[in-house]
């Protein structure tokens, strides 16, 4: 069994932007229900299916399988809701952690966040200058709000 544990923030300058690479993620869900989320993404040319269990604090269940590429693009393009989640995710090394940093397009251009994923709910990690306000506790940060209220509605 997998638990997830992330907290996620807004950012306040581009400085992260040094030296940063990123990756074009698509993503979609089959459910967005409190009590599981399934979702499917391609990353480059690699499909995954996610299901995640409802958040307790800043934890929770998350398992993920590859999936062939055909499968998940179809899946996206005909089974998931829409809009189609369409960012690139930067992994921006800081101390001892890795912070993903996703750039959204789309119905969801202009939103900005960075995650880190932590192995406690009360681990210490080091924050950089260009983390901003902590949002882990609004709810419409969360991909799978965006598809029912795009950042562009706000």
């Amino acid at each position: 069994m997998a638990t997830e544990i992330e907290r996620k923030f807004l950012l306040r300058n581009d400085s992260w932007r040094e030296g940063a690479s990123g990756r074009r993620y698509r993503q979609g869900y089959l459910s967005t229900e409190k009590e599981r989320v399934v979702r499917i993404r391609t990353v480059d040319d690699e499909g995954y299916l996610t299901i995640k269990g409802v958040a307790r604090g800043i934890s929770r269940l998350e398992f993920e399988y590859a999936i062939p590429l055909a499968d998940a693009e179809t899946m996206l393009d005909t089974l998931c809701h829409t809009p189609i989640i369409d960012k690139t995710r930067y992994r921006i090394p800081v101390g001892g952690h890795v912070f993903e940093v996703d750039e959204f397009y789309g119905e969801n251009a202009g939103l900005i966040v960075a995650e880190v994923e932590l192995g406690s709910e009360d681990e210490h990690f080091e924050r950089p200058d260009w983390l901003g306000e902590e949002v882990t506790d609004d709810p419409r940060y969360a991909n799978a709000a965006l598809i029912e209220h795009p950042y562009s509605a706000w």
